[in-house]
């Protein structure tokens, strides 16, 4: 049913979301402001002991700074709870005293018939139960018990076994008052013009019921139990209730297993099974096609991270290879996939049997990063020793990072790939026949002779990230500007900012890589529960590989005696020149971005001989030009500010 946008902003104006999250969660009184509407909880999408899920209700949205999880009144019941859209805004009607539109009728006639065809979808689960544990369903019983599954396991997941008969199924439904024209629109019998008499689609095949969402039956897989079957594996047909693009199979137990660890994208049915066999629960799998654009927004409405495990030879890289070109349009900041590369000839199911729930662990343990496997691909068999295939690399990479949607996303991965790119082009320089990394990289991540995270110069794009941002910290990078600077250490020296200017915090976006790491490691470290004191934010900082850029900084601050910004300050005079910094941070990064398009509406105007708009946008230009060049100029600390006032700590001998 469609709703009118007038109808759910009426919707969402009247209800408080806080009121209706309110019922799901404890507010957080120390950090929550209720008179503001500014609500904090810990987060009902993950498992979490300090809150770190925001509401509020001026806004109508929530945030989750832990998981990802965002959205409005509807997001919220039809992501936790598993509502369709129409049922969340029914629920929400209820609240609010509105009454439901009135159902168009042809909508309710479409909706009647997919309850129908839901009906005989568990029909038929339920005869496929039933074969599987009759006497013809022996065989097959004994795969499962082979394959190491419970009895227990059998039921969770409803397997079945589809009878070696061309109409049993279909005379199964018939008794039971099925229509033809059901059967067949639920996609459970082969029929069309040039077939006399349909017949059963499975047969003598172990069947895996596919749940939607709301955990009914909408498909089947099934495989087949003959060796000369043309196909192991056969899923549904597409129907009314079935697109196979849009379903991950054991989505729903995944979602709720979620909260406790990052789903885990496997191969097939029977990696789902023998994961959840092993105590792995939070594991969904395609349809038996490649991962789809829809799907992969499924994976990351449970969790803004997740692991996607391929095979290790050349079929599961190319998967991987396919997979992260298709998440660059769809990655956000805090969104984003890692893979994970299973030992060759070995799928999840074989290795939880064999060597237990150990070894796969450590598999997913060792997932990369999306940056990494880009990386990887584009460099590990490629040969770039003269200056023309090098600028072929960068603009492969050009290329691959303009993909990416998100612009701040974006801006970091082009950061990235250039420091990769440098540091492989410095090393390179001498030889007469260079290869990324030297040679091929291992599964294990890191190139032959070289352990994980051993510090080797030049190979930043080896090592971890950590490893990777302290080696950048103790390079010759040059310092940021000092207003990005000071707000940055103001937020080390005083870690209770954090906290009190959450809102604040969250919107600074720095262009300096290392800054732009420390502020990403003080949102983690606060989201965490670390306890927002200075000594133990700095400690966490320094084991992060930060401790040298932060003295770099500091020594910055001091000379141009900023003093609001170090240890000595006030936190009330802290605060308040830290407001003052990032009004004119946000300021100057406007007119940067307006400064930017406008350059490049003159470059286009030029080229298409747009005579008329070239002096307006020049004029335009200019007049930003100046505004920016006036707010590089401007301190926004006062001179002595804090030490006038009396309430600088042990400043008096300074």
């Amino acid at each position: 049913m469609r709703f009118d946008s007038s109808f759910l902003d009426n919707l969402r104006d009247r209800v408080p979301i806080s009121e209706l999250i309110g019922k799901r969660v404890s507010w957080d009184k120390r950090k929550t402001n209720a008179a503001r509407g500014d609500w904090w909880a810990c987060c009902p999408f993950h498992g979490e002991k300090t809150p770190s899920f925001h509401c509020e209700d001026r806004k109508g949205r929530y945030h989750c700074f832990g998981c990802g999880a965002s959205g409005d009144h509807f997001r919220f019941l039809t992501e936790l709870d598993g509502l369709s859209f129409p049922e969340a805004v029914e629920q929400v009607a209820d609240l609010a005293g509105v009454p439901m539109p009135a159902p168009d009728p042809q909508a309710a006639q479409r909706e009647k018939e997919r309850a129908s065809l839901s009906d005989v979808m568990a029909l038929a689960t339920g005869f496929f139960q039933e074969q599987l544990q009759a006497s013809g369903g022996a065989r097959a019983r004994a795969y499962l018990r082979d394959r190491g599954l419970s009895g227990r396991t059998i039921e969770t997941f409803r397997l079945g076994y589809a009878p070696d008969d061309r109409n049993a199924l279909k005379t199964f439904l018939a008794s039971k008052g099925v229509e033809k024209q059901q059967i067949e629109a639920c996609g459970l019998v082969v029929h069309g013009p040039d077939i006399a008499v349909s017949y059963d689609r499975f047969r003598d095949r172990i069947m895996f019921p596919i749940l939607s969402s709301r955990e009914r039956v909408i498909a089947f897989g099934g495989r087949a139990m003959s060796a000369d079957s043309p196909a192991k594996y056969l899923n549904s047909n597409e129907t009314e209730l079935f697109h196979k693009g849009r379903v991950l199979y054991n989505f729903a137990r995944a979602r709720r297993a979620a909260n406790a660890a990052p789903v885990i994208a496997v191969e097939g049915y029977m990696d789902v099974i023998g994961l959840h066999e092993a105590g792995i629960e939070n594991a969904v799998a395609p349809l038996g096609t490649a991962l789809t654009e829809n799907q992969l927004e499924l994976l990351w409405r449970m969790t803004p991270e997740p692991v996607l495990c391929f095979d290790g030879d050349e079929a599961g890289m190319r998967a991987a290879s396919r997979t992260a070109d298709l998440a660059l349009s769809g990655l956000k900041p805090g969104r984003s996939i890692r893979f994970a590369l299973l030992p060759e000839g070995k799928d999840p199911d074989d290795l939880v049997r064999e060597e237990g729930r150990q070894a796969f662990d450590a598999v997913i343990g060792k997932a990369r990063p999306l940056a990494d496997m880009l990386w990887m691909r584009e460099t590990s068999a490629g040969v770039f020793d003269t200056p023309e295939k090098r600028a072929a690399l960068e603009t492969t990479f050009n290329r691959i990072t303009g993909a990416i949607g998100d612009e701040s996303v974006r801006r970091h991965y082009v950061q990235d790939m250039r420091d990769r790119l440098n540091a492989y082009f410095e090393t390179s320089a001498g030889r007469t026949a260079a290869r990324p990394g030297g040679e091929r990289f291992r599964r294990g991540g890191a190139p032959r002779g070289h352990r994980p995270g051993e510090a080797r110069a030049g190979r930043r794009y080896a090592m971890s990230q950590q490893l990777a941002r302290s080696a950048l910290v103790r390079g010759t990078s040059p310092l940021p500007v000092l207003r990005e600077s000071a707000l940055a250490l103001t937020l080390v020296n005083h870690p209770e900012l954090l906290t009190s200017e959450f809102d604040d915090v969250a919107v600074i976006e720095f262009d300096h890589p290392q800054l732009a790491d420390i502020l990403a490691g003080l949102m983690t470290l606060c989201a965490d529960g670390l306890e927002m004191e200075r000594e133990a934010v700095r400690t966490a900082l320094s084991e992060r590989g930060y401790e040298d850029f932060l003295d770099q900084i500091d020594r910055q601050i001091r000379n141009s005696r900023e003093w609001t910004a170090t240890t000595e300050a006030a936190l009330e005079d802290a605060r308040e020149a830290f407001h003052q910094l990032l009004s004119l941070f946000k300021r100057t990064r406007a007119l940067t971005l307006q400064k930017r398009e406008l350059e490049r509406d003159i470059a286009e105007a030029t080229e298409t001989g747009d005579d008329e708009a070239v002096p307006r946008l020049i004029q335009s230009l200019q007049s930003i030009q100046l505004e920016v060049e006036r707010l590089e100029h401007q301190d926004a600390l006062i001179e002595g500010f804090g030490i006038l006032s009396g309430r600088v700590r042990g400043a008096a001998g300074k």
